[in-house]
């Protein structure tokens, strides 16, 4: 696989203009959309079913002239893309073999035909009689060399095409409506592209249950799918033709053409191969085996690449893959909340505890949990009155976020409590002997743990239990001071990066509250984030930002993503990043933070070998239970050493 490109493969489904049975014509739309294709630096290119003829031929599938015409067209286009740039194209033509006419795909590339794949499962009813015209093929029969257009070329249905060490594969149209597609067959096989070429007419609903058949194909293959339908051209008698064409990627749809247009179309997008080889070495239930006996694998030739091809990608990379999707947001924020609120509400009652203690700062993650902690208590049907809430300023506190937590606390009506941790901090500094106008480690972690201290103390006394609102984000970068916010009885935030925390919380504050409740949390909205463990300044405002010192949380989470999701290597991560925030970064100032993440994540782990039960919310999650076991004392060179040498575009 060509790692200059971190596993991305341009492809495209294309929709040519056709006039039924007239072979001259529709090669020579073919041929120009491919010339358009490797203006665009496709890889590879696939058309409808029959696409050389048109699909409608029907009875003129049995007169020798279309089928010749056929073949001449073909070789034709073949012998032209000796001249071309290299590029893959598949095309759909009838073949004749020992008497009898196979529905093909025919891979061909710079001037030689690779392989001629026949369809397998054919319709035979309602308005489509294939039967009477072609032969299914049968995926247990081995390939066999045919002579077709001027090249001698493996024939079957099991054919695995090897691209650059990237692998596909060809169904056709009625395929993959079977009970099991010949596509199941080949990802299991190997292959990570999935081919279609179709001809399916258009049905009110068709196309919502075609989307849906191959987004399931996808998924279930982790593969990339790329399936193009006819067109308009191929309306004829009582069939219409819209032209649908798709690409989809593990389940995700990437492009599709536009439906029922007169003119030709070209769609675009890049398959990541890496993305898919990751989902199947993590999914156990993928049946990985090498192609076995029935199956023939043939060696597409590809020169080799000095640079990478591709600046830009036509896909769009999303910049927070934390976040639910704009189309069912408020139902995956709403399930979120609701696995947050039944993992603690689980908790609760298996350990029969008679209050929840929280700390609130007035910041984002202990809203979070007051949030959880409140809806828990109102769902189980114990007064508010149960969850004890402690705010605790200190040196750094400043009077907004001091002033928020009250609030907050007193709106939602929980036992409040204000406990200033000054004294019992400065007590402790002349203990140990500790200057504290020197504003070290020691000074800041010092208050941390007499929060926590503080509110392990009131759960004792209230047969409480403590619960913790640090968030994901800070668990991948250590951003938590060791037995002080570290430690909790149940971290409701755990599985919450700091990005899903802020809409979370905007979500609760859109759909859950009061205006009074809402203006508050709007505040804490716009509240910078900060420990606030450093004094404020001469006029009360805070000093400390943790953005300033650890990083953008964005570009943080971004790189946790791809890193836990898809174990991809920082020099793809930070390719991504430049996509992804083009227009909000740097080159330089991601690879400045991508260093602070590596080296954070790598340093801190043993903080996370010991974290406390929290419910997982996402595929991401760093539970040493379960999701993430790593050595505390693994080294980080190698991440950083690869990320530098290769992130620079």
């Amino acid at each position: 696989m060509n790692t200059l490109d971190h596993g991305f493969y341009r492809v495209a489904a294309a929709i040519p203009q056709v006039k039924v049975a007239n072979c001259r014509f529709n090669i020579k739309q073919i041929e120009n959309l491919i010339r358009k294709a490797i203006d665009s630096q496709v890889e590879i290119v696939c058309f409808p079913e029959l696409s050389v003829t048109a699909y409608t031929c029907a009875d003129l599938f049995f007169q020798e002239t279309l089928t010749q015409e056929a073949e001449k067209a073909v070789e034709h286009l073949k012998k032209e893309s000796e001249k071309w740039s290299p590029i893959t194209f598949i095309v759909g033509a009838p073949v004749e073999l020992n008497s009898k006419l196979y529905n093909c795909a025919v891979v061909c590339r710079k001037g030689k035909i690779c392989g001629i794949v026949p369809k397998v499962y054919l319709p035979n009813y309602s308005e489509f009689y294939e039967k009477r015209w072609f032969e299914p093929y049968r995926l247990d029969i081995p390939a066999i060399d045919v002579n077709y257009a001027g090249d001698t070329a493996p024939f079957g249905a099991n054919l695995l095409f090897n691209f650059d060490g990237a692998k596909f594969a060809v169904e056709i149209c009625e395929d993959v409506w079977s009970v099991i597609p010949p596509s199941s067959y080949h990802a299991t096989a190997g292959a990570q592209a999935l081919f279609n070429l179709s001809a399916s007419d258009e049905l009110t609903g068709k196309q919502h249950y075609v989307k849906s058949l191959i987004c399931q194909q996808s998924a279930r293959c982790h593969a990339a799918y790329i399936y193009a339908a006819a067109g308009f051209g191929e309306s004829s008698t009582d069939l219409v033709y819209s032209g649908n064409a798709y690409i989809y990627e593990n389940g995700r749809l990437l492009a599709e053409s536009k439906r029922f247009q007169f003119d030709e179309q070209l769609i675009i997008n890049e398959i990541d191969l890496e993305l898919l080889n990751a989902e199947r070495k993590k999914n156990t239930t993928f049946i990985s085996r090498p192609a076995p006996d029935n199956y023939r694998e043939i060696i597409i030739c590809k020169e080799e690449k000095t640079k990478s091809r591709y600046s830009e990608l036509y896909r769009a990379v999303n910049p927070a893959p934390f976040i639910p999707a704009t189309e069912n947001y408020n139902e995956s924020c709403g399930e979120i909340f609701s696995i947050q609120v039944s993992g603690l509400a689980k908790r609760m009652v298996h350990t029969g505890v008679k209050s929840l203690v929280i700390g609130i700062s007035g910041g984002l993650d202990s809203t979070l949990a007051l949030q959880v902690c409140v809806k828990t208590v109102d769902k189980l049907g114990f007064p508010r009155k149960t969850i004890h809430g402690i705010t605790m300023p200190g040196f750094g506190t400043t009077n907004r976020t001091c002033m928020n937590a009250l609030h907050l606390m007193d709106v939602l009506g929980i036992t409040a409590q204000e406990i200033s941790i000054t004294a019992a901090c400065e007590q402790h500094f002349r203990d140990i002997g500790h200057d504290p106008s020197i504003h070290d480690v020691t000074y800041e972690n010092i208050q941390a743990r007499e929060r926590t201290q503080i509110l392990m103390d009131i759960a004792n006394q209230t047969n409480g239990l403590v619960v913790g609102t640090g968030d994901l984000s800070e668990l991948a970068l250590g951003w938590t001071t060791y037995n002080g916010d570290h430690i909790s009885m149940y971290a409701v935030n755990s599985g919450i990066p700091k990005t899903l925390v802020r809409h979370l919380v905007r979500w609760v504050a859109d759909n859950q509250m009061d205006d009074s409740t809402r203006a508050t949390l709007l505040d804490i909205l716009e509240t910078p984030i900060s420990p606030e463990l450093l004094p404020a300044d001469a006029k009360g405002q805070m000093t400390q930002f943790t953005e300033d010192v650890v990083g953008p949380y964005e570009l943080h989470d971004f790189f946790l993503f791809y890193t836990l999701r898809y174990g991809f290597s920082p020099a793809k991560i930070a390719f991504l990043a430049r996509q992804a925030f083009r227009n909000a970064y740097t080159n330089d100032a991601i690879l400045k933070w991508m260093n602070v993440f590596y080296s954070r994540f790598f340093s801190q782990q043993f903080k996370r070998s010991c974290i406390p039960d929290g419910p997982k919310v996402g595929s991401v999650n760093l539970s040493p239970r379960g999701d993430w076991r790593m050595p505390s004392d693994a080294s980080v060179e190698g991440w950083i050493c690869e990320g530098f040498a290769r992130s620079n575009p």
